[in-house]
This record gives C-alpha cells, sequence and structure tokens, in this order.
C-alpha cells in the first residue's frame, strides 16, 4: 500500500461508522462514475475539478454525466454508470424522490454510492458542508463590519431560495450570526431570487424601490448576491455605506467583486474543489467497505477583504486552489443546525 493510500483510509477509518464490512482485495477502485445536476454552474464545475485532480493523484478514473436539472436524466445517467459496473456512484441529486429508487437499485446491485451536497433517504453518505454555520459565522463578521463602518445599524436585504433546506439554513445562520454582535438587527426583505443572477436582480430591483433603507445585502450564493448588488448600482445608490456579504466562493465572480466593488467585503467560501476532494475519500472508503459519517462535513469559512489570497491564486482566467491552505481548515465534527430543526421550529 503506497503512504497516500495508507493516510487516506486511516483518515476516513476515523469518521463516525455506520457499517463495517470485510475488506476488499483490491484498494483503489478504477472507475467512478459522477451524475451531476448542473454541469454548467461554476459551483460544479470546480467539484468535478476537484474530484478529477486528487482521483488522478490516486490513478482512478472519473467520468462524469449531467443530469441538466432533469431528474430522467440523472436516473438514465445513474442507471447507465451502473450497466458499466463503475466501481463506485456518485450523486448530486436532483432531487430527493428521484435518487430514492437509484439507491435501491444500487444497493441491490453491490455498487457503493456518495452523495454530494443533499441528503436523501436511504443514503450511505454524504459529503456537503454545514449550511446553517456557513452562514452564522459569515453573520458574525457582517455583525463586526456594521459596527466598524455602518454605525452599529444592521438592516439586511437578504436574497434567498426558500425551495431549498440548504439556502434556508444559510440565511436563518446568517441572521442568527448577526444578532450574536448586533441584536437589534432587522430584516427588512426576505426575497425568492431562486439562486440566479436575473431573478435575483429583478426581486431586488423590486424590493429596493419599495423600500431602499437597508444596509446590508446578503445572497445565499454568488449569483444571489451580485444580482443584488447589481439592483442597488442600478437603482444609483452609493456603496458608501452598503455591506454585500456573499455565499459559496463558485469560481472567479466572488474574487472580481471582492476586488473591484467597494462593498462586497466578506465571502462565505465553500470550496468546491475541496468537496470534489472529499467526495473521492469517501468513495474510496466505501469501496474498501470502512467505516463512513453518514455526513461527511467538507469545511467552510468566511473570508474578509484580502482573505481570499489566502486560499486561491488568480492568472488570468484562472484560478487554482491552494491545497495546503484549505486542507488544513478542520470541518465541525456536526452541523449547529440542519434541516431536521427547520422541521421542529
Amino acid at each position: 500500500m503506497n503512504v497516500r493510500l495508507a493516510i487516506l483510509l486511516a483518515t476516513t477509518a476515523a469518521l463516525a461508522p455506520l457499517t463495517v464490512l470485510p475488506a476488499r482485495a483490491d484498494e483503489v477502485p478504477k472507475h467512478i462514475g459522477y451524475v451531476v445536476n448542473y454541469a454548467t454552474h461554476e459551483w460544479y464545475q470546480n467539484v468535478i475539478k476537484g474530484m478529477k485532480d486528487h482521483a488522478k493523484l490516486l490513478g482512478i478514473d472519473v467520468a462524469v454525466k449531467d443530469a441538466n436539472l432533469d431528474v430522467a436524466k440523472e436516473v438514465a445517467g445513474a442507471e447507465d454508470f451502473m450497466s458499466q459496473k463503475v466501481d463506485v456512484l456518485i450523486i448530486t441529486p436532483v432531487n430527493e424522490e428521484g435518487v430514492v429508487p437509484l439507491l435501491r437499485r444500487a444497493k441491490a446491485e453491490g455498487v457503493p454510492v456518495v452523495l454530494e451536497g443533499n441528503p436523501v433517504k436511504g443514503m450511505t453518505t454524504m459529503v456537503a458542508i454545514c449550511d446553517y454555520d456557513t452562514g452564522y459565522f459569515a453573520g458574525i463578521e457582517a455583525g463586526k463590519y456594521a459596527q466598524a463602518h455602518l454605525g452599529g445599524v444592521a438592516k439586511v436585504m437578504n436574497v434567498g431560495l426558500p425551495l431549498l433546506s440548504a439556502t434556508v439554513l444559510r440565511s436563518y445562520g446568517f441572521m442568527d450570526g448577526i444578532h450574536t454582535i448586533i441584536p437589534g438587527a432587522t430584516l427588512v426583505h426576505d426575497l425568492d431570487g431562486g439562486g440566479n443572477p436575473d431573478r435575483s436582480l429583478e426581486v431586488s430591483s423590486a424590493a429596493l424601490a419599495q423600500n431602499g433603507d437597508i444596509d446590508i445585502i446578503y445572497g445565499i450564493n454568488d449569483s444571489s448576491s451580485l444580482g443584488g448588488l447589481q439592483a442597488w448600482k442600478a437603482a444609483g445608490k452609493s456603496q458608501d455605506n452598503l455591506l454585500v456579504v456573499g455565499t459559496g466562493g463558485e469560481g472567479l465572480a466572488f474574487i472580481n467583486a471582492m476586488e473591484k466593488e467597494p462593498s462586497y467585503r466578506i465571502e462565505a467560501a465553500m470550496f468546491p474543489e475541496k468537496e470534489g476532494y472529499t467526495t473521492i475519500d469517501a468513495a474510496l472508503a466505501l469501496y474498501n467497505h470502512k467505516p463512513v459519517a453518514e455526513h461527511i462535513v467538507s469545511p467552510t469559512t468566511p473570508l474578509v477583504g484580502d482573505d481570499w489570497k489566502k486560499y486561491y491564486e488568480v492568472n488570468g482566467t484562472t484560478r487554482s486552489i491552494k491545497w495546503d491552505a484549505v486542507n488544513a481548515l478542520t470541518p465541525p465534527a456536526k452541523c449547529m443546525k440542519t434541516a431536521a430543526d427547520l422541521k421542529k421550529s
């Protein structure tokens, strides 16, 4: 066994166990199939890059099929991979209902499955961030900024996405975090930006026309925060007393904004390359019947100002992750709040 593989297996063995089965003779899978829900999105392009870069070092081939937000395509892609006898299947669910029968079939055929991003009933393991925590710690930094630069006042426009529990958790976390610093912080607008820039621009413009008395824009992803900022600028408003907080760190857009826009000062970075990297580790563990956690947490951290330079380098239109810095981040052992907590509240 090579040193890299020994370290990987030792790391995955330390995760909370579900089921422990006898180890296989072969230690490295040859073929992994990944069905991504939306391959044209920058986030998933960088998830795939992280997967393939890490897999290449281990001698693993990763093939990708794009569901393009179509459940039928996701099912067909996964079934095709299973018919090809891939060693491990990785799926980013388009929705829960479409993946549940795939998990049953994969189990019947003995194909290990790693989910990325979203939980599904009957899953063995999922690699994902802690969404509430991500928003919470960005909210704390926003509160500190508001104290120092906005006169201790925090009037928030949340450009959210109520369709998904993950993004709702980010918004709740952000407000809870900011309240730890500024108890009187208010949520002026709670919007459905659809997670895309055009819709975020549209609803933000309408909200600002109704009531423009805000000083913080929070977006549940980079498209949302940038759409909100675009609406602010289109209304002819000054950025002097505005803070914009993005989420994701999906690609170059947030870096360009932090470099060029005076109000875009905080990013809740989610490191898609690292999430892809970790799914390969999870796939390796499952292939070797190693114990895994039901939720393998991928790290996040708020970036303030030039903090992004600790984790990324930019060369023209290409960004490169600084793996030593990102791998040094310690994810929480357990999320502060989950989708189950939303149902209770």
